[in-house]
């Protein structure tokens, strides 16, 4: 293995992983309401991440048969699909599929999730998880993607973490985390501060200890509006779940404190890409 990391990306065994018959959980399920919201300001990955799987999975992207599973709204896909792989989307949900249904309208796409994988053995190159890995169950998701890849082939799994050493963003998540308590954590992951762990405790966190991975993390920036900082913020399935009111009135209280920090009314948000690529043998 190779180890090139700092912080988690994610684990199994939160409350809302999904259920013993791969049910999906009510804060799953919120996506599909707000798939718009999601698909106009979540923020996407910079060109490091894909070249980082190709040259960890060690096989190229240009023509690679690729499933992008928990596609979500199509971030991940669309990127994907401009290096030549050649993409099946795999996501659950209603309303995210149809989101990606009309912003990729000539990418194939299919209804299933990790813990369950609508592909047969054998079929692909890779197999990609963005933003997504933490709502499957490893102990299904690992063997349903070792299952689908072929001899050689890769898996990767990747998020957006907040850069949490920007005093600007680890205020803001201190305030989420008081805000929304024991919630604010996903998976293993804060949206307030994040706890740190070596590499091997984040292997055994994903459910790939024991495989051959290597694990890097990749940062970076984007400068976006307050307006969009906010609906990126309140994607957040710790927000779509709330009281209307009670989020309204967070998201007012947090557009003060940023016109504090940012007065020109743009925020540069600060990311590292946690990224593990699992090498099956």
């Amino acid at each position: 293995m190779t180890t090139d990391s700092r912080t988690p990306q994610g684990s199994p065994g939160s409350h809302d992983s999904p259920g013993p018959h791969g049910s999906r959980p009510p804060r799953a399920l919120s996506f599909d309401a707000a798939a718009g919201q999601y698909a106009a300001n979540r923020p996407s990955y910079p060109p490091s991440v894909l070249d980082a799987v190709r040259d960890v999975a060690g096989l190229p992207l240009a023509g690679a048969r690729t499933a992008d599973v928990g596609a979500g709204t199509g971030i991940a896909t669309a990127l994907l699909r401009e290096r030549g792989a050649d993409v099946l989307a795999v996501e659950p949900g209603a309303g995210m599929a149809a989101q990606l249904r009309r912003a990729l309208p000539d990418v194939r796409l299919v209804r299933g999730d990790g813990n369950a994988l609508p592909l047969a053995d054998g079929s692909r190159d890779l197999v990609t998880y963005a933003q997504s890995w933490h709502w499957t169950d490893p102990a299904r998701s690992v063997p349903e993607a070792l299952r689908v890849l072929r001899p050689g082939g890769a898996l990767a799994l990747w998020r957006n973490t907040n850069a949490d050493d920007v005093p600007w963003i680890a205020a803001q998540g201190d305030r989420v985390l008081r805000h929304c308590g024991a919630d604010a954590v996903t998976g293993g992951h804060s949206m307030g501060a994040g706890r740190p762990a070596d590499d091997a405790e984040a292997a055994r966190l994903l459910g790939v200890a024991g495989l051959d991975w290597t694990r890097r993390q990749l940062p970076w920036r984007r400068t976006v509006t307050v307006d969009t900082h906010l609906a990126n913020l309140g994607s957040h399935s710790v927000f779509l779940v709330q009281d209307p009111e009670r989020r309204r009135r967070f998201m007012a209280e947090e557009r003060a404190h940023l016109a504090d920090v940012f007065p020109g009314g743009e925020v540069e948000e600060a990311y590292v890409v946690d990224l593990l690529v699992v090498r099956r043998p």
